[in-house]
């Protein structure tokens, strides 16, 4: 073998800490361990990359050395004078493994160096064969390298991984760049992986959701290169894989809570697209009259093409690319313009919204194919995450008869699920529970465990109104089991918020806040923001309810202060009603007075208005109560039909035992 095995972790971390304390007096490990680890894991356990990083550690301590390994052959390069030549410097070693390398190995191991956290063999073998290596001999190459140590095998979901230590990879790049195929080999890696994020993304609706999803989070990091090699290409002007590769990976960043990666990548390539189309247009311009004539025939052609049906097969993805770009700007809160010199016109809402024809419109191919309406419904989506209803029941409507035209059962499953939602905002609890069970037949039939997830919440939601806690407690444990099941993260906070909501209102009030922080810490985690806002309110109303008046002041004001761009009236609302409550269990009846008054007159909604009237109507029945003014109170005290507000249902400002008279 050429290099020495690698340690393991812990091994690693001794053997460093051991030869750098010996160079350096007084140095403790303990101090700065995260840093002590990052370095062992970044040399992979290399003994003599090891023994030469702890001869830095005198001179540039942990942290420093650990920021340097970025050149890390400029920065290893002190072994003993007395060792061999190929053991004084981290090249030196390897530069001595590599010269016993025959050619084609040579080629093999820096082609494979394109790849990020390793691949499978059909990776290996589209990437590294071709220019002097025949795809049949990669196996063979491979596995001699393997038994080398220069290429480590690990397990994966779908097979054995090949992956290079990360010092052999620097070096190893270095050697890619130097033989000028380097721009050939990301190509094919860019391919590649664009093949494959096609190939998945059908699949992350249906019954192989969970095995691809797995597939795709193993490939996370040789997406994330591909990805970059496609923005680079498209800044030079060809930017056809960049934006069918955003368009394919958007579901996955979606159901991977990874909101802020996916509205920054569709930012990126709309920008680059954007320019490109500019250019392209500029050029075209002069080409004008020379192909009127064909243009012409082109058109006629077009009026009199057969009618197509919802085919996503043959067609530009550009048109939904917009569309997609301004769902995750919503669905991360950032209100930012898309870069385009237009904005989707198809976010227009309408106020009879009417099946659209399911032909590509001839003034914009692709439009109404089953991605760009799932793009569509995206948008409602995430117009009902930012509390516009109109716009979210309009672009829901449209999208819904889109599907149902085409028989796309997973767009109508959608659809009705988010109908479900928008039924519970307005109160309309028929329409509830009918779209809802529907819209979980539906996902169930398809084996969408991710759909079934999305209607947990109206479901349960019913379930409590009703008064069914344990109906409503069983419906969120089956949601919480899917979506650890999917490793849907952001899904497990949602649905341990909403099992500690119903810890509040069974007046466990440890357990509810257990759940509460829970489910923060993984919505942080995931940059969740929805989440964030959801946990703090439960935080807020089990403190308020146990009498830590300070503690619900401090997680209301942080729900202000943090998340103000992506409130919601309803979220303003129950704020305001919050905020309000505490004024007057203090004694302030003023500062209660304003609150309860600016929550339904920030942002009133039609559907929304009876839940605000009737926490402002609660609110200044206590606030008359506090002063004194029982007559007021009593007929401002609303009639408890309907849902029951949260402040009724986890017992509101009445524990500070008002008197009876104003109660």
């Amino acid at each position: 073998m050429f290099l020495v095995e690698p340690l393991r972790p812990d091994d690693a971390v001794r053997l460093f800490t051991e030869r750098a304390a010996a160079r350096a007096p007084g140095f403790h490990p303990a101090s700065d361990y995260a840093a002590v680890a990052e370095i062992c894991r970044r040399l992979d356990g290399i003994p003599l990359a090891l023994e030469l990083a702890a001869t830095r550690v005198r001179a540039l301590g942990v942290r420093e050395l650990a920021a340097r390994l970025g050149d890390r052959f400029g920065v290893l390069t002190a072994g003993q004078r007395t060792a061999p030549a190929r053991q004084r410097t981290l090249r030196a070693m390897i530069d001595w493994s590599w010269e016993l390398l025959s050619e084609p190995e040579r080629v093999v191991l820096g082609r494979l160096a394109v790849h990020s956290d390793g691949c499978g063999l059909d990776a290996a073998e589209a990437v590294c064969a071709g220019d002097g290596v025949p795809g049949a001999d990669v196996l063979d190459l491979v596995t001699r390298l393997v038994e080398k140590s220069l290429v480590v095998v690990t397990d994966g979901p779908a097979g054995p991984r090949y992956r290079l230590l990360e010092s052999v990879a620097a070096y190893c790049a270095e050697r890619l760049r130097e033989t000028g195929d380097e721009t050939a080999v990301r190509e094919r890696h860019l391919r590649h992986y664009l093949a494959l994020a096609e190939r998945a993304e059908p699949h992350l609706r249906g019954a192989r959701q969970r095995e691809w999803l797995a597939r795709l989070d193993t490939e996370a990091g040789n997406l994330r290169t591909a990805l970059d090699e496609a923005v680079r290409r498209a800044a030079a002007g060809r930017s056809e894989e960049a934006v069918r590769l955003v368009t394919a990976l958007s579901w996955w960043w979606l159901l991977r809570g990874r909101l802020t990666e996916a509205r920054r990548n569709l930012t990126t390539v709309l920008t680059a697209t954007t320019a490109t189309t500019a250019t392209e247009a500029s050029t075209a311009t002069t080409a004008t009259e020379a192909s009127t004539a064909t243009t012409a025939t082109e058109a006629a052609t077009a009026t009199t093409a057969p009618t197509a049906t919802m085919d996503d097969t043959t067609r530009d993805p550009a048109p939904e690319l917009p569309l997609l770009h301004q769902a995750f700007a919503l669905l991360t809160g950032d209100r930012t313009p898309p870069p385009s010199s237009e904005a989707p016109t198809d976010l227009t809402p309408t106020d009879t919204p009417v099946p659209a024809p399911l032909t590509p419109d001839a003034a914009a191919p692709g439009l109404h194919t089953r991605a760009h309406t799932r793009a569509l419904w995206l948008n409602a989506y995430g117009m009902f995450s930012v509390g516009d209803l109109d716009a979210a029941d309009a672009l829901n409507t449209r999208a819904l008869a889109r599907f149902e035209a085409a028989d796309e059962r997973w767009g109508v499953a959608a659809a009705l699920g988010l109908r479900a939602a928008l039924a519970l905002v307005r109160g309309d609890l028929r329409a509830l529970a009918r779209d809802g069970e529907r819209s979980r037949t539906l996902f169930r039939t398809l084996g969408d465990r991710w759909g079934e997830v999305q209607t947990v919440s109206p479901l349960a939601a019913l379930a409590e109104i009703k008064g069914e806690y344990a109906q409503a407690e069983r419906c969120q444990r089956e949601g919480l089991e899917m979506a650890r099941e999917l490793g849907l993260r952001a899904e497990v906070s949602a649905r341990l918020s909403g099992l500690g909501r119903l810890a509040l209102l069974a007046r466990d009030f440890e357990r509810a806040r257990d759940l509460h922080q829970r489910a923060r810490r993984i919505a942080v985690e995931q940059g969740y923001r929805y989440g964030e806002i959801h946990a703090d309110m439960g935080l807020a109303l089990g403190a308020r309810r146990c009498g830590d008046l300070d503690a619900a002041e401090a997680f209301l004001l942080r729900i202000r202060d943090r998340h103000a761009e992506v409130s919601s009236p309803a979220g303003d609302h129950l704020l305001h009603a919050e905020l309000g409550f505490l004024a007057e269990l203090r004694g302030d009846a003023e500062q209660a007075t304003a609150h309860h008054l600016r929550g339904p007159g920030n942002r009133p909604h039609p559907w929304t208005s009876r839940v605000p009237s009737a926490f402002c109507l609660e609110g200044l029945a206590g606030v008359a109560a506090l002063a004194g003014e029982p007559c007021r109170a009593r007929p401002a005290r609303p009639a408890p039909s309907g849902p029951p507000t949260p402040a009724r249902r986890g017992g509101g400002p009445a524990v500070a035992a008002r008197p009876n008279a104003a109660t």
